[in-house]
């Protein structure tokens, strides 16, 4: 099937930003159903506490009051699941204590529920849960991955001895990893935290959920980014509600970042709610609930080796992590730190010999799951930092080590993909091209030039490098399932064309900013040739759309976006035969290009308009087909897609305050085909943002009480434009070969690449200056830069 009208490939400003930009989206905070009541929740103080007695009698009395609920009322109810199993070394399963929708016995975190109040209106709500008196017996926690295996800490389940949720090892087995080791002529050692991150969306989690009891049929409207996923789950694992008598929706969502992907206790509480009150209830989180409770990201203590030979070719990895994964287990949170951790430690070098250990923890904290990355930008920042730390070390140029160490280029066609040390097989690559580019773009000898000369003059000027890959369009489901998914990871995508020629577009990704109606629908017009703007794209409504997976892991277009190309192939198909008949034609012998079904060699054609309106109105018709044309498809990808790219930062540090300023930010990226380019460039540069605001102010902090010390805009550092240089981008085009489009993902890149690149400059421009520090834990405020160089 060729492209027909050649949008694909063009900056097509979105759709979708139309409503947007206007004030006319429509996000679940924005519903007000009939007869609307509101929540309200009591939550625990501390971080580790017994309840001691719940007294909620006054607040029963207040005003506008409907119901208080507690954990005692729920205790029957199962807790929300984890969505992905992973085994000990010893092929026991993982501890999976239950997370409770509200808690009955002792809280695990701060922030744990411990009531929810309903009442007429969100203030009423708010002021009977204050007066809901909970007496605590406050116990001891523990927050630090590392200190919560030893023998003498508190424990956060009773169930989960030394809070260890499981152990898991990868790669090739460790005493030939020891051996290689022995035989290095140099290692570079490197122990560091990859600190925990808070999501923050700017919509926070908003849940209505009603109930009808004349169907019987309940509506939950959530800004989920996976409104399929959470249906099942729901009524699965949770309360065991038919799924058919669940609607779920997700209108405009507001961001998500992984964030939005898991089911919460309160969208299962409010469903359950909703019943027992026979009124539809509403919660819309305040911004501290979301700092306190939206699952956070990253936080891995890691000590990683890598060995080189005289050559200064890589002859081993060896890592070991401890992943907090906070009080519960969330839906992927098990998956994280394993399948999408320690597969990437290959990175794009020929490593021989890998073994990466992670031994995953439950501490009193928030739950901690995937977030923009998921486990990518932890591998890529591990091996990023060990590479340039060794070139340091070696006084040889990082550039140089990389090109010395990377895999040939393939193209998984003429090439076979490449097998690693830690189970993946990457799809193509041309690691080379990116470096290159980025070489290119950088100026790279006059970047060295110009630090030499700002040594001389009292200035530290550094540069760093970073070349990663990522692993995205998680699939297929043989595969995930044979790692302990728990759920398939295809993607469906139904075409409906209407008798005037229009087209509707189901599918069961979910757009929540990332441009999906302009970009799917330039797929759709590009293979039909007609105009987007008889292209609709339907998405986020389990009643309309047959069965979603979701949008996270940058699969939308790579799997979501295939889908939907299958059921385009089937249109054209079924076109070709009604087109045949109306032509007197053979349906082998029927072209379709530029929006027209041609006899070939002739002049003879018929517009798809025509036959769309024909397979409706089936007068002359071919006798042995069905009229209509509709068709879904169920896609599950055959392998992973690989993205990969080069980031270059340049920084300058003042050596007297220990201030970073980021002067450059080159990022050539190849995320395969690339339908719209100004969207990937919009998702390459929101990535940059939060990738550097990792590296330079981001950073969740715990007290040894397990509060959440910046739980705030006034203490949490989110970056800001004026924090950034113009982003210098490139790209490279090495296709997908295993998907229809091509393509391999762009969503999650700069997040990956960005952090290791600025922190490697950060060293660079400190051993420049003759301090050759190993590592300054993220973030590098200046305090930390500046204490680093006073050793």
């Amino acid at each position: 099937m060729s492209a027909t009208n050649g949008l694909i490939g063009k900056s097509v400003k979105r759709v979708e930003d139309k409503r947007f930009t206007t004030g006319r989206g429509n996000y679940t905070d924005d519903i007000i159903l009939p007869h609307q009541t509101y929540a309200s929740f009591v939550r625990s103080p501390y971080a580790h506490a017994k309840i001691v007695h719940i007294d909620t009698a006054a607040a029963k009395e207040m005003p506008g009051v409907i119901a208080i609920f507690t954990g005692a009322d729920v205790a029957d109810i199962n807790g929300v699941p984890c969505g992905w199993q992973v085994n000990f070394k010893n092929g026991n399963a993982m501890k999976e204590p239950k997370h409770p929708l509200l808690v009955a016995d002792k809280a695990k975190h701060a922030g744990d529920a411990v009531a929810i109040v309903i009442a007429e209106s969100q203030e009423e709500a708010t002021d009977a849960a204050e007066a809901v008196n909970v007496e605590y017996e406050e116990l001891p926690c523990v927050v630090d991955a590392a200190k919560a295996v030893q023998p003498d800490a508190p424990l956060v389940h009773d169930e989960a001895p030394n809070n260890v949720c499981y152990d898991w090892t990868l790669g090739n087995p460790i005493e030939e990893v020891n051996d290689a080791m022995s035989k290095a002529t140099h290692i570079t050692s490197l122990e560091f935290v990859n600190q925990r991150l808070v999501p923050n969306a700017i919509e926070p989690r908003c849940y209505n959920s009603s109930y009808d009891p004349a169907t019987e049929k309940y509506t939950l409207y959530t800004s989920s980014q996976n409104p399929h996923l959470i249906r099942l789950l729901m009524c699965a694992f949770v309360l065991g509600i038919p799924e058919h008598k669940v609607r779920v929706v997700s209108p405009d969502v507001g961001g998500g970042f992984g964030s939005k992907i898991f089911h919460y206790t309160e969208e299962a509480l409010l469903t359950w709610c909703t019943k027992k009150i026979g009124r539809p209830v509403k919660w819309t989180a305040e911004r501290s609930e979301s700092f306190m409770l939206d699952a956070h990201g990253r936080d891995h203590i890691t000590k990683a080796e890598m060995g080189f030979d005289k050559e200064g070719k890589i002859v081993a990895l060896r890592v070991k992590t401890f992943a907090n994964i906070g009080a519960y287990l969330s839906t992927f949170g098990s998956c994280v730190p394993t399948y999408l951790h320690g597969t990437l430690l290959q990175g794009l070098y020929t490593t021989p010999k890998i073994n990466v250990d992670v031994t995953a923890v439950f501490t009193n904290t928030t739950p901690v799951d995937a977030y923009r990355g998921a486990g990518r930008p932890e591998a890529t920042y591990l091996l990023e930092r060990l590479i340039d730390l060794a070139a340091l070390e070696m006084n040889t140029d990082p550039a140089e080590l990389r090109f010395k160490n990377f895999i040939p280029p393939f193209d998984g066609v003429n090439q076979p993909g490449y097998q690693t040390q830690v189970a993946l097989q990457y799809d193509s690559g041309n690691y080379e091209g990116v470096l290159k580019k980025g070489l290119e773009m950088l100026g790279y000898a006059d970047v060295r030039k110009a630090q030499k000369e700002a040594a001389t003059n009292g200035k530290l000027l550094g540069v760093g490098f970073s070349t990663y890959i990522e692993a995205c369009g998680i699939a297929p489901s043989a595969v995930v399932g044979s790692l302990g998914a728990r759920a398939g990871l295809f993607e469906v995508g139904q075409v409906r064309v209407q008798p005037t020629g229009k087209v509707s577009v189901y599918t069961g990704a979910h757009s929540h900013g990332q441009g999906h109606e302009t970009t799917f629908a330039q797929v759709v017009a590009d293979k039909f040739g007609i105009s987007m703007d008889d292209v609709e794209i339907i998405h986020g409504d389990s009643e309309s759309v047959a069965f979603g997976m979701g949008t996270y892991g940058s699969r939308s277009l790579a799997v979501g976006g295939s889908a939907i190309v299958k059921s385009i192939e089937k249109i054209i198909e079924k076109g070709k035969k009604i087109a045949a008949h109306k032509l007197e034609a053979s349906a082998d012998d029927i072209d379709f290009a530029g929006g027209k079904f041609t006899v070939k060699g002739t002049d003879k054609s018929v517009g798809f308009g025509e036959i769309a309106l024909t397979a409706y109105v089936p007068h002359i018709y071919p006798k042995d087909l069905e009229p209509g044309l509709d068709f879904s498809s169920f896609y599950d990808p055959a392998n992973f897609t690989y993205p990969f790219g080069c980031h270059i930062a340049v920084v300058e540090v003042d050596k007297e305050t220990g201030k970073v300023v980021l002067k450059r930010f080159i990022a050539v990226d190849d995320v395969g085909n690339v339908i719209n380019p100004m969207i990937v460039e919009g998702q390459i540069h929101g990535g940059l943002a939060q990738g550097i605001g990792q590296a330079l102010f981001e950073g969740a902090e715990y007290d040894d009480n397990g509060q959440l010390t910046n739980a705030s805009y006034m203490d949490y550092c989110m970056p800001r434009a004026d924090d950034f240089p113009m982003f210098e981008t490139g790209s490279q085009v090495t296709p997908c070969p295993h998907n229809p489009l091509g393509v391999k993902g762009a969503g999650e890149a700069g997040t990956i690449g960005s952090t290791p690149a600025v922190v490697n400059a950060v060293i660079d421009a400190l051993w420049s200056g003759g301090h050759k520090v190993k590592d300054i834990r993220m973030p590098l405020t200046p305090e930390k830069v500046w204490r680093a160089m006073q050793h």
